[in-house]
């Protein structure tokens, strides 16, 4: 049958029960609208919550770890070395934090292809000294151009300029928290007091916040120099080097590649950061649950309204196969009916999912615990367009399928005999 004539049949139908199909297209639009504005809000409240830990978290953390002898020293006798050996207190190795021979290892790592960057860390436990308390705390010793470069460094301090860090001499950039136990400001004095016992003062010139409380209420930056300076190590100690990478996805085989080529303890982020994987894999289906759920609602919608169609166009459907129209072709029709409201109600979602979405983005979201978040996080990805178009398409075909099939069977004698 001529296409053109089974489109103008189709859309004489639809003008005839203009109000059911206003109803039925006004469903799949508002199924696909919300669809898309649902995984869009999802997917960047999912780059939002990962970034906060992931973009600070290097691919891959290099690192000495403090632990018990693999082989004690009776496992290693002729004379009891087959036989079950039981040693209690184990104690840890005499291993110092800071990685032997840094530099050379920082260099291998630098020329890999496979790597985007790194960055050297020294990391140690400090009190903050304010009046006659002492507040437990972790110093970070960094290079404030590599962490930035790397980490987005600068976008988390809140007062001040990360590259001070760099430009003065003995200064300290604070987290937000113990900033405010200590009540202190930019350009003040501070006392701290590592392991080895020697009370150094260091000038404030930032303030920084993560949006982890945890960590803002014990925190601090130095400069890599002033780390060494304060620990009284020298200028080749650094212990952690953190590296990214061009492919996070090859974190864990790279990590055990330089952990048996460099002898040192490698962690991969797979393995520190497991649970914020989980937690994005089961929002994305939640949110993908919910959009084809009512995707599939509006299905059924549809489904009602084509059943009530063909009943009440009994006479129709009979006239139309009394002159010559196949069972297949009036079939079409029907199929032709429920793919044009899909069709039409799909568009229409599309848009007003974009237009939605982009709504979202712009209302402010302002919140002391996310200072470098302005709006609502929305991500515009083209896929999600994609799969809404595709199942509005699907379902719309499958819910006009069946009722499209039942007219296609109807007997006109029957029909016209019956009137």
């Amino acid at each position: 049958m001529n296409f053109k004539l089974t489109w103008n049949i189709a859309v004489a139908l639809l003008l005839a029960h203009l109000r059911q199909t206003i109803v039925a297209a006004t469903g799949v639009t508002f199924s696909i609208t919300m669809f898309i504005a649902l995984l869009s809000f999802m997917g960047g409240l999912n780059k939002l919550l990962d970034g906060l830990v992931i973009n600070r978290t290097p691919h891959i953390r290099l690192y000495n770890e403090i632990a018990a002898a693999r082989h004690q020293p009776v496992d290693l006798t002729n004379a009891y070395r087959h036989s079950y050996n039981f040693v209690s207190s184990v104690k840890p190795q005499n291993k110092r934090l800071g990685i032997y021979n840094s530099k050379a290892i920082m260099k291998a790592i630098a020329v890999d292809p496979r790597v985007q960057g790194l960055s050297p860390l020294i990391t140690a436990q400090i009190f903050y000294n304010t009046g006659q308390v002492n507040i437990t705390g972790l110093i970070n010793g960094i290079d404030p151009n590599m962490e930035n470069e790397l980490f987005l460094f600068g976008d988390y301090i809140i007062a001040g300029k990360f590259i001070d860090l760099k430009n003065t001499p003995n200064s300290i950039i604070l987290g937000k928290g113990i900033a405010k136990k200590m009540i202190v400001h930019l350009g003040d004095i501070i006392h701290v007091t590592p392991a080895n016992g020697n009370q150094v003062p260091l000038k404030v010139v930032g303030i920084y916040q993560s949006g982890l409380e945890e960590i803002d209420n014990k925190q601090s930056y130095t400069s890599i120099a002033t780390t060494q300076k304060l620990l009284d190590e020298s200028n080749n100690y650094i212990t952690d080097i953190q590296v990214k990478l061009k492919n996070i996805s090859e974190a864990p085989k790279i990590a055990a590649y330089y952990r048996q080529v460099f002898n040192i303890d490698a962690m991969d982020i797979q393995t520190a950061n497991s649970q914020f994987d989980t937690g994005s894999f089961i929002r994305s289906l939640i949110s993908y649950t919910v959009g084809v759920t009512l995707l599939i609602v509006a299905g059924f919608g549809i489904y009602n309204i084509l059943n009530m169609m063909i009943y009440e166009k009994l006479d129709s459907i009979a006239i139309l196969k009394a002159t010559g129209f196949s069972g297949k072709d009036v079939s079409r029709i029907f199929s032709t009916i429920a793919l044009g409201i899909g069709i039409f109600g799909g568009l229409a979602g599309l848009i007003l999912g974009f237009i939605l979405s982009v709504i979202i983005n712009h209302i402010p979201f302002n919140t002391t615990a996310l200072p470098t978040i302005k709006t609502y996080p929305i991500d515009f990805n083209i896929g999600f367009y994609f799969i809404a178009g595709l199942f509005s398409f699907l379902t719309t075909y499958f819910a006009g399928y069946f009722p499209s099939k039942k007219a296609s069977k109807i007997d006109p004698v029957i029909i016209i005999r019956g009137k």
